[in-house]
């Protein structure tokens, strides 16, 4: 039986063995995990690999709309080399599946598999913050366990997924359309400056970190200072966090660079870019300037703490 080094085993190690295909079976399973995965394979494969997931526990638990909508996001977005296709599957008849399996295949044929305790959340894989219990099984056992699931499930981003599956509130101060129902008082928050000392956002850096020769100009980041990283609000780790915002988009975004003085879209560093010069009312690409800040209304962003991995983001 494995108990350390779960996410290197698991994870990464059958690379090794050129596999090209693998099969999670979760009982729970979040974007974050998944998009830190997505981050965290790069260049540690030759051979794209295609991932499927099933989620088990749907039928349950029902499944929060930033869940739905992260897998959503991810599955239509652009992948890194290292990873050819990811499909997110939901089983939607009862009963629901509390088994984790996690299968790789070369070609279609089972090559090593593990089963346990561990389900495809960042608690689990990254950073130790509980004990898991993992081991070695049959693969071709698992496989066919795992094709027997099938039959049961429905791909999330299906056309009429809502049909099949019962979607609750992200959090109770949302609703299921991610608009605020209740106030935020009682919840911890910070305010983040996005201009410098100086009263300027950086020329090279915060949301004009891409306005440099050779990089795309849309890549920014949110500067963190130093003693809000150190206290605990945002999970460091690298691990992957997700951002509801006032205007009822989703982020997903992680705390990085020296320091840990930087939050960013660790997948395509130019979303979080993009994202507020459309706020701004910015063309892609553009140099933001503090008169740009000051015709919109604000220098600086709030976010809220809804959970450890959940966050409510504030610009309006």
């Amino acid at each position: 039986m494995m108990q350390n080094d779960l996410t290197q085993k698991i994870l990464f190690n059958p690379l090794h063995a050129e596999v090209n295909e693998l099969y999670i079976l979760s009982a729970y399973a979040t974007p974050n995990m998944l998009s830190w995965y997505m981050k965290n394979i790069y260049h540690k494969t030759t051979v794209p690999i295609r991932i499927n997931l099933v989620v088990g526990m749907v039928p349950f638990d029902n499944l929060s709309v930033s869940i739905h909508e992260g897998f959503q996001n991810i599955v239509s977005s652009e992948l890194p080399h290292e990873i050819s296709s990811i499909k997110c599957s939901y089983v939607i008849d009862k009963p629901a599946e509390h088994a984790n399996l996690f299968i790789w295949c070369k070609d279609g044929h089972p090559v090593t598999a593990f089963t346990g305790s561990a389900n495809f959340v960042q608690s689990s894989f990254v950073g130790r913050h509980r004990n898991e219990l993992m081991d070695i099984c049959n693969p071709a056992e698992a496989m066919s366990y795992y094709e027997s699931v099938v039959p049961r499930t429905v791909y999330c981003n299906h056309a009429e997924i809502e049909e099949y599956i019962i979607l609750r509130p992200t959090h109770p101060v949302l609703d299921l359309e991610c608009n605020l129902v209740n106030g935020l008082d009682e919840y911890d928050s910070v305010v983040l400056s996005l201009i410098t000392k100086s009263g300027e956002p950086g020329t090279r850096s915060g949301l004009n970190w891409g306005q440099r020769k050779g990089r795309e100009p849309n890549q920014a980041y949110i500067p963190l200072p130093s003693r809000i990283a150190k206290s605990g609000f945002f999970p460091l780790e690298k691990r992957h966090f997700t951002a509801i915002t006032d205007d009822r988009h989703q982020l997903t975004l992680r705390v990085e660079q020296q320091n840990n003085k930087a939050i960013t879209t660790p997948v395509r560093n130019s979303d979080l870019g993009e994202y507020f010069r459309n706020r701004l009312g910015l063309a892609n690409g553009a140099y933001v300037t503090r008169a740009d800040l000051d015709q919109y209304g604000r220098t600086d962003v709030k976010f809220v703490k809804l959970d450890d991995e959940t966050f409510y983001m504030d610009f309006s």
